[in-house]
């Protein structure tokens, strides 16, 4: 990749695909009229001309390779975790110093007073915005983008025409008030204090996915959507700015989908797995808040029953969405489906690069199912459904199965408002819903909880995974949680998201103590994950790790407490 060519990077006229080529070097010579986009020694980003690919992507490419498309984890109590009462004790007055928090997501309002420091400095190191295109003004080998400074940052401040000087600027607030929550500085107006105040910040400003991901996935068009490889550059970048001015980092994703097979093994999950385990390196993921949306459906087709038949409601004015279908061992599924108004399609036989355009006579709705028998990370079977005009009412799709065994499958709709509330399933199941990367197997996965009442939050996605891996590992407070959002204002979130980004900055206080005071240089995403999972808080009515909670609620001061003979 060079400046001439990273056109590819930008363009809606390429298509990008994420390619693992650890193993196999020689993958990246196989793509024709491509440019090549080397991220790390593990990963490449492939940007091909759009008039180039077949019709039915999915019949020659792995579903693997195509990168997913997330979305935001969090809708619009310090003391409840434990970090209030460590401050209390002279020994320890944890504020985050000398840690770094990485923010990937919306951006950031960085003229809010919140993220200054108190000689009216910026407490924001960089942020790298992806939307805006500059010529030698993007960082490393991103080659799109550009990087504004703490210098530049604190030029817009003292200016009357900021944005002239840094244009970057979060729109939506999301990325505003994971920053807040993590770090920002107290503002006692409306009882705020962000749980690291004194930690730096690292911002990335995700770009917007491109329009022909948005039209595979049948994305609504007014969505906010973000790519996976623009995800896994950010998480590049912040790492690569921990190192150049020496801080440990604490990296916050409060992003998250339904595509994948809920197993942690995406390419944004493994790409996680993998740096979390980097000295001095702490990745904190928000579960989602698919919980009671009636979005996931679970079945086994036995030998005695032969088939399973799913109901999905389909709400008004839907219009089109995609829905996902998960086989697990031995058996290869297969389906047919009924329409609402009773056009009924035979059995669709499974088999190697099946694909299928299916249309109705009496109904407007086309249906595009493409079977692929064995999906590269998980070894499960996939059928994509992708609904075109889609008529409302009740589908019926019977699950068959070619084994003798019990075969599970899993169906999941889209995360967030991909989908309306009023599309669902007749019978759901609220487990198996924690979205990816919440679902990668090392950063710490946390779900949400009220801390006034100590309920779980109604939404939250239940675990574990697909293939059984405890996630989430613990609960944080992120209900009617105060933040800032745009314009210099505060509101109430609920959220996994906010419950991410409230353990980020747990996460810095801890660094702080371990690295930055010497008491135990070189922690890692699982020492820390291990120390907090030990020190949680756990009700003697229940049964831990469990599938709501996890391990239990994080409580730092607890986590000194209960290691205290041992430091």
């Amino acid at each position: 990749m060079t400046g001439e060519n990273r056109i590819g990077i930008i363009s809606e006229e390429y298509a990008d695909f994420i390619i693992d080529y650890r193993n196999n070097p020689q993958l990246l010579e196989g793509f024709d009229n491509a440019y090549v986009h080397i991220m790390n020694e593990a990963y490449a980003i492939v940007h091909i001309p759009l008039n180039t690919l077949p019709e039915r992507i999915l019949s020659e490419y792995s579903y693997t390779i195509i990168p997913k498309v997330l979305g935001l984890v969090s809708e619009v109590s310090l003391e409840a975790s434990g970090v209030e009462r460590l401050r209390n004790q002279p020994a320890f007055n944890l504020t985050g110093r000398g840690i770094l928090i990485g923010i990937i997501d919306t951006g950031i309002d960085y003229l809010n007073p919140v993220f200054r420091n108190e000689n009216g400095l910026t407490k924001i190191v960089s942020i790298w915005d992806q939307t805006i295109q500059s010529e030698g003004g993007y960082p490393f080998e991103t080659y799109y983008g550009t990087e504004y400074t703490a210098e530049q940052i604190n030029l817009a401040i003292a200016s009357e025409n900021p944005l002239e000087i840094v244009p970057s600027m979060d729109y939506i607030g999301h990325g505003t008030m994971m920053a807040g929550v993590a770090a920002g500085n107290e503002n006692e107006e409306v009882d705020f204090q962000g749980v690291a105040p004194e930690a730096e910040i690292v911002v990335v400003k995700l770009k917007q996915a491109k329009e022909y991901l948005r039209e595979f996935f049948l994305l609504p068009a007014d969505v906010a959507a973000y790519q996976e490889n623009d995800i896994m550059w950010g998480v590049q970048y912040c790492l690569q700015v921990a190192r150049r001015i020496g801080r440990p980092i604490a990296l916050c994703i409060g992003l998250g989908t339904s595509q994948t097979s809920h197993a942690g093994q995406s390419n944004l999950s493994n790409f996680l797995s993998i740096l979390a385990d980097f000295v001095n390196v702490g990745i904190v993921t928000a579960i989602g808040n698919e919980g009671n949306l009636g979005r996931h459906f679970f079945g086994t087709v036995t030998q005695e029953t032969g088939n399973v038949t799913v109901e999905l409601n389909v709400g008004p004015n839907e219009n089109r969405f995609s829905m996902e279908l998960w086989g697990g061992f031995p058996g290869l599924l297969s389906i047919d489906m009924l329409s609402p108004g009773g056009e009924y399609i035979p059995r669709i036989a499974s088999g190697l690069k099946v694909n299928r355009e299916v249309r109705f006579i009496f109904e407007p709705t086309v249906v595009n199912v493409d079977y692929q028998l064995t999906e590269t990370l998980s070894g499960n079977q996939l059928i994509l459904f992708r609904f075109l005009n889609v008529s409302e009412g009740v589908w019926r799709f019977t699950v068959y199965s070619q084994s003798d065994l019990p075969t599970p499958f899993h169906i999941w709709l889209p995360m967030g408002n991909f989908i309306s509330d009023n599309t669902y399933f007749i019978q759901p199941n609220i487990y198996t819903t924690v979205l990816t990367p919440g679902t990668a197997f090392t950063p710490l996965a946390v779900t949400a909880y009220n801390p006034i009442n100590g309920n779980l939050y109604v939404n939250a996605s239940r675990g574990y995974t697909n293939d059984n891996a405890i996630k989430p590992e613990l609960a944080a407070p992120g209900v009617n949680y105060i933040a800032p959002t745009l314009n210099g204002e505060f509101m109430n979130y609920s959220g996994t998201g906010v419950a991410a980004a409230h353990t980020t900055g747990i996460i810095a206080l801890f660094l702080e103590w371990a690295v930055v005071r010497q008491n135990m240089v070189g922690v890692d995403t699982v020492v820390i994950k291990s120390f907090f999972i030990r020190g949680a808080k756990r009700r003697e009515n229940l049964t831990y790790p469990n599938r709501d909670w996890g391990y239990g609620i994080i409580d730092l001061y607890n986590v000194f407490d209960i290691l205290r003979s041992g430091l």
